[in-house]
């Protein structure tokens, strides 16, 4: 559930929440005029306001997205927001000889109305994070000369040299999920839970899969496959494009939820295929297409392979790669319990495997789309065996040769140089807080060296062979700069400088921007380092104390702590006045695999005594007032904050939890298992992982927040506890979003969510300095 792989979603810089007027009384109209002139205060003083923050153009800046170079590498092509409007995305190119920029598809003009999506697109777009709509995705053809663009529900072929573009089909059935084929002359797609493919040169269509409907698909990545793997696809094509490693998904087993989307004007039921804790899975198998025998309609029987996955079937289908020369699929398959991880080598022609690599783990398999196939016939595989992430080489006699090792984390792969002897990975060698690209060789026989500069936060797209890549660098002071640069890290050209300057869309709010501090700690155990970063506002001192507020989240394969362009919605809050501070305590990510599994088996034990020490440290400054300090989180972060206040009551002033997991029996079978086991063998520690456990320790004034059809963190979760602190007798508040799934993404609602959570904290938290200061 996550904003990252697997976990309930952070999503609270993109949630909100719709005001209750039962929940909160007479003193909403208050409230909003308060907050409305608060506002209009702070905007003439050139302090960030929450509408400003929410409005257009990006405060970030036109931070390109989505970056890949051409095939041929003379252009780099990416996304961008439009300037009158930041939720629209429209696709930019510059070419790399004179560095000139362009917009290649303006999404208004090919599609003026975007058609309603549909359910399953909305579920898609909700587990894959797409927050935007236009160009929210986009394929190369392999030649270089043409980029395939899905939108407003069909497909569109773009000729990068003229801009002609040609919509391929308009039907009402949707089509996702669009792939051009490695050789360019096939455009594959989902249609009603069929794979299609589209055959450019003819101009015709062809069905690939037969069947799809109801609770089964062909092609598709099934709900957990989504939210908790990050496989947002079911089909693979083979680089010589002759075949299509196509996955069948059966959700027949899978217990379905009625979940119901209470919108304004009424309310929808939808029921769900949500594997529950404990619960069956979907049974899935893959099957190898041979294109043409299956264009020509032969006989499923001599036009498709079963893959052999085994013969139990209550497994997971994790990643599905090719060869470099089409003979063989490689399939990662993963135990249901996720303590195994095989990688399974299956002929194309005839669907026998051999397990190629096995890896195995007392706790769990983290997954990665780190596996590169090499020409020699072997791959780059990056494992935690070790007990950090790194990277490793098998080789084609099937010995495994590990290229890095320390007590630092690799990240991800991000290509090999054109000899094949220097692979390249982003992480984070000298520090957890900083990411940058290094170069290593294939040998081992050399420490990694560091490519880019900085003490922040790259992320990079490498070009072919590593003689260039594309660079995105960040830090608390420098939001989102993109360039192009040679192999070394030497810069060619700024692709968007994005230069902090006076015309910048943040530039009238530069002197009042609060820096982040940095620092660590101990954990509750009494030895395990923990960073943490906090603003300070200037006039917080030991003649006048502020209040202050931790944001959490604390949950597996999440990193908080980092030095780079930190979410401006912190700014709110250090500029109302109050400190405003994160720690990421053990069970979060990037420390290594034993940091991470210190909650295993035991969720919300380890993780809120690490939280307590960062409460007692900040009661320890003196410029913090003690007795003043509130916690809020989304997702996991909601499911932190009851847990710490409920197993702490009267530590903390004031409360607000955003779409809470309560009982994790009541959440996904991948993400909950990982962490928990089955409910069935590990009774006491979901009983303790329960908010409802240590329901009797309320105390601490609380705000809860949810999305009335979240389909991730579904609403029972809240209601569940709604109903029992209701029997208690037990005063909270709550706020509703209806319509609104796990994140809350209309700019306007994420304006009355930020709203709604500082009005809580002023209301409980604020003096009346602080008040005075602009509330």
């Amino acid at each position: 559930m996550q904003d990252e792989p697997g976990q309930p979603r952070e999503g609270a810089q993109a949630d909100g929440a719709r005001e209750d007027g039962a929940a909160n009384g007479a003193g909403e109209a208050g409230d909003r005029a308060q907050a409305g002139s608060a506002n209009a205060r702070q905007a003439a003083a050139g302090a960030l306001t929450i509408e400003r923050l929410y409005g257009s153009p990006s405060l970030d800046g036109p931070a390109p997205q989505n970056l890949k170079f051409s095939p041929d590498g003379t252009r780099v092509t990416f996304t961008r927001p439009k300037e009158e409007d930041r939720t629209v995305l429209d696709l930019w190119a510059m070419d790399v000889a004179d560095g000139r920029t362009y917009r290649l598809v303006d999404a208004s003009a090919l599609a003026p109305e975007e058609r309603e999506l549909t359910e399953a697109e909305i579920q898609f777009r909700e587990r894959a994070r797409i927050t935007h709509s236009g160009v929210v995705s986009y394929s190369w053809d392999e030649a270089g000369e043409a980029i395939l663009v899905p939108l407003d529900g069909d497909i569109f072929h773009v000729d990068v040299e003229s801009g002609e573009t040609r919509r391929l089909m308009q039907t009402e059935a949707f089509e996702t999920d669009a792939k051009v084929s490695p050789g360019g002359r096939y455009v594959s797609f989902i249609r009603e839970q069929n794979l299609w493919v589209h055959d450019l040169e003819r101009d015709r269509e062809f069905q690939i899969t037969q069947g799809g409907g109801g609770a089964v698909s062909w092609g598709m990545a099934e709900f957990v496959a989504q939210e908790e793997m990050q496989r947002y696809t079911g089909y693979w094509w083979s680089p010589d494009e002759t075949r299509i490693a196509v996955a069948r998904v059966n959700e027949n087993p899978v217990m379905i939820v009625e979940r119901f989307g209470f919108e304004p004007d009424g309310f929808t039921v939808t029921e769900q295929r949500y594997p529950r804790a404990g619960t069956a899975n979907a049974i899935v198998d893959l099957f190898v297409f041979d294109l043409q025998r299956t264009i020509a309609g032969e006989a499923a029987d001599t036009a498709r392979r079963q893959v052999d996955l085994g013969d139990n079937n209550d497994i997971y289908l994790a990643r599905v790669d090719w060869s470099t020369d089409s003979s063989t699929v490689y399939v990662q398959r993963q135990n249901r319990q996720q303590t195994r991880l095989d990688i399974l080598a299956a002929d194309a022609a005839t669907g026998e495997t051999q397990v190629a690599l096995s890896e195995e783990a007392e706790t769990w398999i983290n997954l990665t789309d780190d596996f590169t196939p090499l020409e020699d016939g072997g791959f780059l595989w990056t494992s935690e065996r070790s007990g950090f992430r790194h990277v490793y080489r098998m080789t084609p006699g099937g010995e495994l040769v590990q290229i890095t090792s320390g007590d630092w984390v690799v990240d991800e792969l991000s290509g090999l140089s054109a000899d094949g002897q220097t692979v390249y990975f982003e992480g984070w060698v000298e520090s957890p807080l900083e990411r940058h690209l290094y170069a290593v060789r294939v040998d081992g026989e050399s420490p990694p060296e560091q490519i880019t500069e900085g003490q922040g936060w790259w992320s990079v797209t490498l070009g072919e062979g590593a003689q260039a890549f594309i660079g995105t660098y960040r830090d608390p002071a420098t939001p989102p700069r993109t360039g192009l640069y040679t192999g070394l890290g030497a810069p060619i050209a700024w692709i968007e400088e994005n230069a902090l300057d006076a015309d910048h869309p943040y530039g009238p709010y530069r002197d009042s921007h609060v820096a982040p501090e940095y620092g660590t700690l101990t954990a509750a155990d009494g030895e395990t380092e923990l960073h943490w970063m906090m603003y300070r506002p200037d006039h917080c001192t030991a003649q006048s104390p502020c209040p202050a507020i931790i944001e959490v989240y604390g949950g597996p394969h999440v990193q908080r702590v980092t030095k780079t362009w930190t979410p401006l919605r912190d700014q709110i809050y250090a500029q109302a006045g109050y400190v405003y501070f994160k720690l990421d305590n053990r069970g979060s990510w990037n420390r290594g695999h034993a940091f991470e599994a210190a909650l295993h088996d035991r969720m919300g034990t380890v993780e809120v005594a690490d939280q307590l020490e960062g409460l007692d440290y900040l009661q320890g400054l003196d410029f913090v007032d003690p007795e003043r300090i509130g916690l809020w989180g989304w997702s996991y972060g909601g499911y932190m904050t009851l847990m710490t206040t409920l197993q702490a009551p009267g530590r903390f002033e004031a409360a607000v939890s955003g779409a809470p997991v309560t009982d994790w029996s009541l959440y996904d079978t991948h993400y909950t298992e990982r962490y928990m086991g089955m409910p069935q063998e590990n009774r006491s520690g979901y009983e303790t992982g329960a908010v409802l456990t240590h329901v009797e320790g309320y105390e601490t004034p609380t705000l809860m927040i949810h999305g009335m059809a979240d389909d991730n963190v579904t609403f029972d979760h809240s209601t569940r506890l709604y109903a029992e602190l209701q029997r208690r007798g037990e005063l909270f508040e709550m706020m509703t979003y209806p319509g609104q799934r796990h994140g809350i993404r209309p700019p306007e609602l994420q304006v009355h969510l930020l709203r709604t959570i500082r009005a809580f904290f002023d209301r409980e938290l604020a003096s009346d300095e602080v008040r005075a200061r602009g509330e």
